[in-house]
């Protein structure tokens, strides 16, 4: 009996330890696997692997050399295994017996080797993709763990954009591009090659758009934005840009397929061309060089232009979807062109939107003609659709929403969740970046389907796609910061079933993934230490609560309430902190005894204003927050206007607060931000009124702010109104100049 115990026990162990390794590993694989368990035993790697792979797969073999630890394999084609080759590594075609979906597959290791098997090849490397990201993930990449995977994606597009034209990215970065796509298992490269900062891809019918097009004055993107946005000729001492040759876009292609991914070529049409409008200046209405940005609608030779253009990508992407772009078309030009308004008469239409809706549906019924589908942004849909086209939602989600419960084949890249271009933290701390805030955990939270979308038309959502944007990116090293890690945010997004995501569970496992990426040598973006708040009130209680964080998995904050800077025996943060009272939290992060972190200052406001009624002299407008409750609700903004705290503002801010009774006033103040990228500023003037009776006010005091409107940086500023002696009133207004004509954002209105 003691024996058995014994032998029971040994049993047990190694079970158990297997499981522990088994799960480790499984639970760190980026995506998550939908269906996964721990099988007994491990399979050790010799030094030359024999492989059996059956015909339809053998051209996938060569990928198990981007496995870490091999570097021999022994190869062999089989139409059916035998029993003596059930050892090694087998990738193998699924049969009826193996009950695989037709769009999944299964891994499974034990002690005899690996087997992997799948219906088609596309599906093959998302297994072979699972295989080699277990051997980067593993601290030993020869021993490989008891494990069994069945797997499957979510969405069939899986997508990652990066825009070449704003900035050229050299073509070796194009490849390790698409590599870490593969092995996250995003499988769509969205390719936008033409705008106007410069044309990208050759065209032998057109060769100006690469002799000249594709050359501008200014390396950076801003300068050349700012500075008169001229095109030189190649060889001119300021050139600056470049192209790819058919032969590299073929290469790239045929390197693409190779692991499991579909390039979409974009050719930006009508609008977003004045660098084709620049050279071949007879396509546009005024028949002048750097006078417009679209196309001219009713001239024929527009359509023969981008069909020749068409009919050479064509010739080099294989791809059944070809992007035509049709966003942001500026319409002004078509409304006085004597072609377009002839054209405009001619097919009864009413508006310049039919004929934007004219010229889609033109190329897509061309594309269409050569078995080829169209994909634009959601501006398609103004003047409608025609049967095939498929819509690229990126304002939001409206357009998704729209295009899928009309029957349209939808893909969701909305800039709240998928813009890799906006900021990702503290945007203080950042470089330049466009105006939005698209945190890690933002793009998780993500779910392509939303429910405003009928249940029966939801399988119109193909998937979901990030979108790159390179203005503010001018080398390969940064758009490296700008996507990684958040495109693996994406990939789970995309592939793992909505109820198997777990943000926590995510975060821990991306642990594991840094060292994937600087194994790679990916300039990704680091998690930051410094420390994050959110407080929450409760006006029941009237008290704050206070919750700290940072990007850190499990960070060490440490903060003070006595106005001091945190140090290494300040109060360990564990518990959101509950104040009853205005004081100044400070909080930094530490490891071990040094703070490596600035100290972040909260203030807390418990003051005189919260709940009371606030009357708007003029409405907010775009950015309502809380509506009528945002100024006195007793919470501030975050770092983003579209936090739901800020309430924006176009015209002149004036409000009145009503006590319902007279009250000592001491002070006054409110926030504001200043963002001038995407035209937010500080008030000009901020002035303060006190009243009786709501009909006659006394002037108290008026600051002017002489901020800086050129600084592109993020900045938020208190205007405060402090009196010599305090007095009593009923009503306190705030009155808050706009010369700028752009957006002023506020979060709270702060009296005591």
């Amino acid at each position: 009996m003691k024996l058995f115990r014994s032998l029971l026990s040994l049993v047990l162990i190694f079970l158990i330890g297997n499981q522990s390794i088994a799960q480790d590993l499984e639970i760190n694989l980026i995506p998550r696997p939908n269906k996964f368990s721990q099988q007994i035993g491990q399979y050790t790697l010799p030094s030359n692997v024999e492989v059996f792979v059956s015909e339809e797969f053998s051209s996938l073999a060569e990928l198990l050399y981007e496995y870490p630890s091999i570097n021999s394999l022994k190869v062999e084609v089989v139409k059916k295994l035998k029993k003596s080759q059930h050892y090694g590594i087998r990738i193998l075609k699924a049969e009826e017996s193996d009950k695989v979906a037709k769009n999944g597959y299964k891994l499974s290791v034990d002690d005899k080797g690996i087997v992997l098997i799948a219906h088609e090849d596309k599906v093959m490397i998302n297994a072979l993709y699972t295989f080699i990201q277990l051997g980067y993930l593993s601290e030993n990449p020869n021993v490989i763990p008891g494990i069994l995977i069945e797997d499957a994606p979510r969405f069939g597009y899986r997508g990652l954009h990066l825009d070449v034209s704003r900035h050229f990215m050299p073509f070796p970065f194009l490849k390790k591009y698409i590599d870490l796509m593969a092995i996250y298992k995003l499988n769509t490269f969205h390719w936008h090659l033409t705008d106007g900062a410069g044309w990208r891809l050759e065209i032998k019918k057109y060769p100006e758009l690469t002799n000249k097009a594709a050359w501008r004055s200014h390396t950076n993107w801003l300068d050349w934005k700012n500075n008169g946005e001229q095109y030189v000729e190649p060889g001119s001492p300021n050139a600056s840009g470049g192209f790819y040759t058919q032969e590299q876009a073929r290469e790239l292609v045929s390197y693409a397929v190779r692991k499991g991914i579909t390039i979409i070529p974009e050719i930006e049409m009508p609008g977003h061309s004045e660098e084709v409008l620049a050279v071949y200046p007879e396509l546009s209405c005024t028949g002048v060089p750097y006078t417009q940005d679209e196309f001219c609608i009713g001239n024929e030779k527009t359509f023969e232009f981008l069909k020749n253009v068409l009919d050479e990508v064509l010739e080099i992407f294989p791809s059944t979807y070809i992007h035509i772009g049709g966003d942001e078309a500026d319409k002004s030009h078509w409304k006085s062109c004597p072609k377009c308004q002839a054209l405009k008469e001619k097919e009864g239409f009413k508006t310049e939107d039919e004929l934007q809706s004219y010229a889609i549906k033109q190329m897509d019924e061309y594309l269409q003609s050569k078995g080829r589908k169209l994909i634009g942004w959601d501006e398609i849909l103004q003047g409608g659709l025609t049967k095939g086209a498929t819509v690229m939602s990126w304002q939001g989600e409206d357009g998704g929403i729209k295009a899928a419960n009309m029957g349209h084949d939808v893909i969701m890249t909305p800039g709240s969740h998928l813009y890799f271009d906006y900021y990702q933290t503290d945007p203080r701390t950042q470089p330049q970046a466009m105006s939005g805030f698209v945190t890690l955990d933002k793009v998780y939270s993500y779910n392509p389907i939303p429910k405003e979308i009928n249940a029966e038309k939801a399988k119109h959502v193909l998937g979901a796609q990030a979108n790159v944007w390179t203005e503010y990116m001018p080398t390969y090293q940064h758009v490296e910061y700008m996507v990684f890690p958040r495109a693996l945010a994406l990939a789970e997004v995309v592939w793992t079933n909505q109820e198997l995501r777990n943000w926590r569970d995510f975060q821990t496992r991306l642990q594991q993934h840094y060292k994937i990426l600087q194994k790679l040598d990916v300039n990704y973006y680091r998690p930051s230490f410094h420390v994050k708040s959110k407080v929450d009130f409760n006006p029941a209680k009237k008290t704050n609560s206070i919750n700290l964080t940072s990007e850190q998995l499990n960070p060490v904050i440490r903060y003070s309430t006595d106005g001091t800077n945190p140090t290494k025996n300040s109060t360990l943060y564990t518990l959101p902190i509950e104040l009853s009272s205005s004081k100044i939290v400070k909080a930094a992060s530490f490891l071990d005894s040094a703070r490596v972190s600035p100290v972040e200052e909260i203030e807390i406001d418990i003051h005189k204003g919260i709940g009371k009624t606030v009357h708007y002299s003029s409405k907010w407008e775009k950015y309502p927050a809380k509506e009528e409750l945002t100024l006195t609700n007793g919470v501030k903004g975050t770092l983003s206007y579209q936090d739901g705290e800020w309430q924006g503002f176009t015209s002149t801010f004036d409000v009145m607060l009503d006590f319902e009774r007279r009250e000592e006033i001491k002070s006054i103040s409110m926030n504001f931000m200043q963002v001038p990228g995407p035209g937010v500023f500080f008030p000009g003037e901020f002035t303060v009124y006190l009243s009786d009776n709501g009909k006659n006010f006394r002037e108290i005091q008026t600051i002017k702010n002489y901020d800086n409107t050129t600084d592109p940086q993020l900045k938020f500023k208190k205007f405060e109104v402090v009196l010599e002696k305090p007095q009593m009133a009923r009503y306190v207004k705030v009155v808050a100049t706009n010369p700028m004509k752009g957006f002023m954002f506020t979060d709270e209105l702060v009296i005591y």
